[in-house]
């Protein structure tokens, strides 16, 4: 089953803005939605399925606050956009996070360059150097995408295609050129990813011209194995399905990779310029010129 998105049509103009409302509708597919974060309690809900998946499963370290509220909270959280994989019906079992329209079952965190340059930055230069990179490309505009999470059950294709409708869309709507982030293996130890970081430092590097390194304080070598160790399949077997799906709609990786002990990752960067997205991704997704608000 394909994807329902806004239908494109050729943009006349920049985009019209003043309708991307709060709770604003990217995209649907069967009983599944993804929209925009719709004020406080759709904040809190995004804040304690990250807390559920990064804390309770995947082991990060919560602070003393994180702890007792049962939330993954920063400061960016209030000067983002906050997308939301909502499933529509009644509550199934006692443990959902529930909000106006269904259970939330994932989330990502989006930053516009022109937001960020107004309240201190962005999150991913704590941990790589991306101002030459922005200074580099003045000209373009960036989308810093994080945070990202779903609930076990809908690690499935048609939820993670449904995430990326939803970021696309936005892109779209917002005539962005550049996505970049940190995306993350699970552990802190770099052996234990060494086929998989070396696979990516080999054949995702970036380009000079969009080449980003992690800050030197916090950088630890990804390439750690020689090419002729590296079995290409095996080494996508072992990446997360977020890295792989960035990996083949065609972005770059930084150089080097940072370790988040609070996190319990190793993070790299993703570059993801529009220009460079494999275009076979267009005909399922929509076109990058096309306008998403078309359907409404």
């Amino acid at each position: 089953m394909s994807v329902s998105s806004l239908a494109p049509r050729p943009r006349g103009g920049a985009p019209r803005r003043e309708e991307i409302v709060p709770g604003f509708v990217l995209g649907s597919k069967a009983d599944l939605t993804v929209r925009l974060a719709d004020g406080a309690v759709d904040i809190d809900a995004a804040q304690h399925l990250r807390y559920r998946v990064f804390y309770e499963e995947l082991e990060a370290r919560p602070d003393a606050q994180a702890q007792a509220t049962r939330r993954d909270a920063d400061r960016y959280d209030a000067i983002c956009d906050h997308l939301l994989v909502v499933r529509k019906g009644l509550a199934v079992g006692p443990d959902e996070i529930r909000v106006a329209d269904g259970e939330v079952v994932g989330t990502y965190r989006l930053l516009r360059q022109s937001v960020a340059e107004r309240t201190g930055g962005f999150y991913t230069q704590d941990e790589f150097d991306i101002a030459p990179l922005i200074a580099r490309h003045s000209g373009l505009k960036f989308l810093e995408l994080g945070r990202s999470c779903v609930l076990k059950p809908y690690r499935t294709k048609p939820v993670v295609e449904l995430l990326w409708q939803g970021i696309w869309n936005y892109v779209r709507l917002y005539d962005l050129d550049v996505m970049l982030g940190c995306a993350s293996l699970e552990g802190t130890d770099p052996a234990h990813h060494a086929m998989a970081l070396s696979f990516m430092a080999q054949n995702s590097a970036a380009p000079a011209e969009w080449q980003v390194s992690a800050l030197p304080e916090r950088r630890i070598e990804m390439n750690l194995m020689p090419p002729a160790k590296v079995d290409a399949k095996r080494a996508l077997r072992m990446l997360p399905p977020l890295i792989k799906g960035y990996l083949r709609i065609g972005c770059y990786v930084g150089e080097g990779a940072v370790i988040d002990r609070q996190f319990n990752t190793i993070d790299v960067l993703i570059i993801l310029p529009v220009s460079q997205i494999n275009p076979r991704y267009f005909s399922y997704f929509g076109q990058p010129g096309d306008d998403p608000l078309a359907q409404l």
